[in-house]
């Protein structure tokens, strides 16, 4: 399985825009040049042709077929993430996602990846700040046994003793090896505590290995009454299947489910605007060059700003030939690694720009010139002129990678998912990247100059932590001898 909460966002058309190249078709036929101030060329952007049902038990049921595949993907998304993690136990939600593939009462252990792996399949599972979502894809002649288990393991998953302490000790040295034995680990993890400060999205979602130590076995068993029940349930099928058939395996399967009658949490916090500008130095060990990380609070996923904020993001920091990585790396050399990076969730999000500093300058001289420069970058980009060739080519890359990415059934499954959860609908997949097509340049100076340069932001320098210090060699040698 494969864990994205370690990224500083998932599933954003910034992230997408390497993948551009999978399918040049598209850049031949939007990028053709404009004359001056002129709008690029448009294309007409392929409908996902979904189809929606709700079960009497509360079960979203969407369906997305395409006969021209062989495979089918069944994806389960659940409304639950790190953001509904209970008071004091941070990482609850991800380590539910490892126990969903332990034992149920007709599942033995691993059998899931018996059912998928085992046909020439694939299963994955991540928890975001929102949702926990698992993501299966299969021969289409084995989509119907992959529905059971998905319902087995909603309704009958035996959370036990042994089990819940097997999957504590991986997701705990998941965290080791991922956040503290990495150099800027910390950094990253850091950050969520600085974009938010009530929403419970500032606890990272990966957790902290106190909290997970004191999560109990009645704590986990709670948390799946909770929360792994119909109502709070997406079911997403695509792929090659017969719609009919589809239609009575979901009700055979699913349908029975009771449906609890205690209502489902719901965080309401709304996060204020930040008050004022906040500064703070972190060090931790291992750090070989000094970092600096800008943040700001960024709007929900569904603002109307989202889109330009995505192009925007991809103009800084989207691949080698960006702004923030010509202008830091290749021509000034003062980093090693810069970039911008968009978070927006269903509630609120975070933008951060960062820049590891370069080996042979004291942090102290290194730290203040990162600052600069990366808001030198973000102001030119919002106030001087954006080359028509420069905007094109971004804002065709991520929509040429969104589409790529919705050439699987798996691919068509996400948006979908995605939408669903953060815009509650998952016809707004389709409306997603008519928002990016529509975006223009003036969009993007000014969703920057609103959202960073009249906001207030939080400061953060990272540096390598004082080496404790020896004791002297005549107190250690009286120490051994003591009994």
């Amino acid at each position: 399985m494969t864990h994205p909460f370690l990224l500083t966002r998932r599933r954003t058309l910034g992230s997408l825009a390497a993948a551009a190249a999978a399918t040049p078709w598209l850049a031949a036929r939007a990028a053709t040049p404009p004359g001056p101030g002129a709008r690029s060329a448009e294309v007409a952007l392929p409908s996902l042709g979904l189809r929606q049902r709700t079960l009497a038990n509360g079960l979203q049921v969407i369906a997305l077929p395409d006969r021209g595949t062989a495979t089918a993907s069944v994806q389960v998304w659940y409304r639950v993430g790190g953001k509904d993690d209970p008071p004091g136990r941070s990482g609850f939600a991800h380590l539910f996602e490892h126990m969903m593939f332990k034992r149920t009462r007709y599942m033995a252990a691993e059998m899931f990846d018996r059912l998928t792996e085992d046909v020439g399949g694939i299963n994955n599972a991540f928890t975001a700040e929102d949702v926990t979502a698992y993501q299966s894809e299969v021969p289409a002649n084995h989509l119907e046994r992959l529905l059971w288990a998905e319902a087995e393991r909603m309704q009958h998953l035996e959370v036990d003793q042994p089990s819940f302490d097997s999957e504590r000790a991986v997701v705990q040295e998941e965290l080791r090896q991922r956040v503290l034995a990495s150099p800027y680990g910390r950094l990253f993890h850091a950050l969520p505590g600085l974009a938010f400060e009530q929403h419970p999205y500032r606890r990272p979602v990966v957790g902290g290995i106190e909290d997970l130590n004191a999560a109990t076995l009645d704590d986990v068993k709670a948390f799946h009454r909770t929360y792994y029940r119909p109502d709070n349930a997406v079911l997403i099928v695509a792929g090659h299947f017969d719609d009919a058939a589809l239609d009575a395996a979901v009700d055979r399967y699913f349908g029975h489910i009771p449906r609890p009658a205690e209502a489902i949490p719901r965080v309401a916090v709304q996060e204020p605007a930040r008050a004022r500008h906040v500064r703070s130095t972190m060090d931790a060990p291992r750090v070989p060059l000094p970092a600096v990380a800008l943040v700001w609070k960024g709007p929900a996923a569904r603002h109307e700003d989202a889109a330009a904020l995505d192009v925007a993001s991809a103009l800084l920091s989207g691949g080698e030939s960006s702004r923030m990585n010509q202008a830091l790396v290749y021509r000034d050399r003062v980093a090693q690694a810069a970039g911008f990076q968009t978070q927006l969730n269903a509630d609120a999000g975070m933008l951060v720009a960062y820049a590891i500093g370069v080996g042979g300058k004291p942090a102290a001289q290194q730290l203040p010139a990162l600052e600069a420069a990366l808001m030198r970058e973000i102001t030119a980009l919002s106030r001087g002129s954006i080359a028509q060739a420069e905007f094109d080519k971004v804002r065709t890359q991520l929509l040429t990678a969104a589409l790529a990415e919705r050439q699987t059934p798996n691919g068509r499954a996400t948006a979908a998912g995605w939408a669903v959860i953060q815009y509650g609908d998952a016809r707004q997949a389709d409306e997603v990247l008519q928002r990016l097509q529509a975006v223009r340049a003036a969009d993007v100076q000014r969703v920057l100059r609103r959202h960073l340069l009249q906001a207030r932001r939080a400061t953060l320098h990272y540096v390598q932590a004082e080496a404790p210090a020896a004791a002297p060699p005549d107190a250690a040698a009286s120490q051994k001898g003591r009994p």
